[in-house]
């Protein structure tokens, strides 16, 4: 049976340029409106009616409006754009009779073999089609295309990452455990005239370890820094005691342009808040600096500290030696991203810098793929 070859990737369906254009518009009154963004929308609306102005309307103003000033702005182009004297409207119910038209047209029965008229011809098997998204995540950044790419940020965006946790010295009353509350098991007591009554416990309450994430941004990163730094994004909506520096000739921290809930606007910030970004590298020097201003304040003490960097290093490497070793006592566990290492799980550094920093690193992965960082992700709860 001869088979008909598929096609590289399914045409999006027609009232897509009428999103793109509503963003377009958007954009052009004032509001923040990404690539992402408009990704975002489509991708809402494809489950829904096009035609229902309802469904237009909520599906964009949940993903298109980012503060709340800027509902009157969007209210006012929404009906300029879809409600100006019908004619968007009828374009919509046009597009979805030409979109329903072209999916009837493409349920045609596949091909067989012809044979002798009073031959039945073999019923065709429809099979499952595997998914790309799992390829997808072991591909490394360096060797995908700006569509893949692009599908990699979205997927990224919805990771779910849960810091590292932490027992402290207060407790908490509990149903159950091995240290007993006499305080309260006694004032019951009392309440029974000293009669032994129920038994009550405690147990030691938890708290979020703090998470430093140091990327690098320089020359020889330039393939990996806006995945990690997507990741560091994510990382910081998870939880509160996430702070976030890069480096390549010095340190900068960008903690506060990670606030941003749009992924493309944060990043956006912390592009024009670092200098050197694409410029030399200078571990030692920018692992100082940090050091000296938040390391030694406190800042991670008892917390886990990531470090993404390929260990290319124009400084001095007793300088980075001294202050890897500083930063492994002041902090509970030191990991290392290296996106050479890739999948190999031999992998010996070859750089002096990381020849350098491998004495003093508890955990070293790759983060040259989505499959790594997701493992980072995963390994973070569990981090003992």
């Amino acid at each position: 049976m001869p088979e008909a070859a598929a096609p590289d990737s399914a045409p999006p369906p027609p009232f897509i340029e009428v999103l793109v254009g509503f963003g377009r518009e958007l954009r052009n009154a004032g509001l923040t409106v990404g690539t992402g963004d408009v990704l975002t929308y489509t991708a809402a609306m494809t489950p829904l009616d096009p035609t229902d102005l309802l469904d237009l309307y909520w599906a964009g103003r949940a993903t298109l409006v980012s503060r709340p000033d800027d509902i009157a702005t969007y209210d006012r182009v929404f009906r300029r754009y879809f409600l100006a004297d019908g004619a968007r409207a009828a374009d919509l119910l046009m597009l979805r009779a030409s979109a329903a038209a072209e999916a009837a047209a493409t349920l045609v029965m596949p091909a067989t073999e012809p044979g002798p008229p009073d031959e039945e011809n073999e019923a065709p098997r429809l099979g499952w089609m595997a998914s790309d998204v799992d390829a997808l995540k072991h591909r490394s950044f360096a060797a995908c295309t700006p569509g893949e790419l692009a599908a990699l940020r979205r997927i990224m965006a919805r990771l779910r990452l849960t810091p590292p946790r932490r027992r402290t010295r207060r407790t908490r009353a509990a149903s159950s455990g091995r240290v007993p509350d006499l305080r309260r098991t006694i004032r019951d007591s009392m309440r029974m005239h000293g009669e032994p009554g129920e038994l009550f416990f405690r147990q030691r309450k938890t708290r979020l370890r703090p998470l430093i994430l140091i990327l690098d941004v320089s020359g020889s990163m330039a393939d990996y820094s806006r995945h990690l730094l997507q990741f560091a994004h994510t990382a910081r909506h998870a939880a509160a005691k996430v702070e976030v520096f890069c480096f390549g000739t010095r340190l900068t921290r960008i903690t506060k342009m990670l606030e941003h809930r749009r992924p493309d606007s944060a990043l956006e910030q912390a592009s024009r808040a670092v200098v050197d970004w694409d410029g030399g590298t200078r571990i030692g020097q920018s692992l100082d600096t940090f050091v000296r201003r938040w390391g030694r304040g406190g800042l991670c003490r008892g917390g886990v500290v990531v470090i993404c960097s390929d260990g290319l290093d124009r400084g001095d490497p007793e300088q980075l030696a001294a202050v890897m070793d500083r930063l492994s006592r002041l902090c509970y566990r030191l990991v290392w991203l290296n996106p050479h290492k890739g999948d190999d799980p031999h992998f010996r550094p070859s750089t002096v810098g990381m020849m350098v920093a491998a004495p003093h690193i508890d955990l070293l992965l790759s983060g040259h793929d989505l499959a790594s960082l997701e493992q980072l992700a995963a390994l973070l709860p569990v981090l003992n």
